[in-house]
């Protein structure tokens, strides 16, 4: 056991040895030259003279929000649903936008059914598709003062008549600057 000890010691010291540096201690380490670079110039101080204004337009995101979202103020639904379709998440998503962008904006959601179904029914369901657009809005940041929820039911259609076509175009929740 000691002898394997100490030729493993010896071992250990012949290694350190054989990696002593190339680098000669008594000899001196080259050394680069450089050439001094030129200060960079300063731009003189401003001497009375006006100064140039910046090329910079300024962007108004507001004024940007309100005309992309000018003619996307409706979310349409499906037949006896509340839930908002796929189709509709940018639409939601560029009114969250802009009312995040100013706090002061706030929405009318207006909820309407088709003629089919009863009132107090017709009431309920538009007040759930108004409060479902509320709470998408919510998720993406609006705060929930912004927003107001409201149900006209079957009583304010978009087209009157009947059938899929106008029924369809009835089922929605109108998106409104108060």
């Amino acid at each position: 056991m000691k002898l394997t000890r100490h030729v493993l010691t010896l071992i250990a010291a012949a290694a350190l040895a054989g990696c002593g540096s190339s680098v000669k201690l008594d000899e001196p380490a080259p050394v680069e030259t450089r050439q001094p670079t030129a200060p960079v110039a300063t731009p003189p101080q401003n001497s009375g003279q006006a100064v140039p204004e910046s090329k910079v337009a300024t962007v108004d995101l507001n004024a940007q929000y309100t005309e992309q979202v000018r003619d996307k103020r409706v979310v349409y639904f499906d037949y006896d649903s509340d839930v908002v379709k796929e189709e509709y998440r940018p639409t939601v998503e560029l009114h969250a936008k802009r009312l995040n962008n100013n706090r002061k904006l706030t929405l009318n959601l207006e909820g309407h059914t088709d003629e089919r179904g009863g009132r107090e029914y017709n009431l309920a369901l538009g007040q759930r598709r108004a409060e479902a657009v509320a709470k998408s809005l919510t998720l993406l940041g609006v705060q929930a003062a912004q927003v107001e929820a409201v149900s006209y039911g079957k009583e304010r259609p978009a087209v009157t008549g009947g059938g899929e076509e106008a029924w369809a175009k009835n089922r929605r929740v109108e998106l409104k600057d108060k």
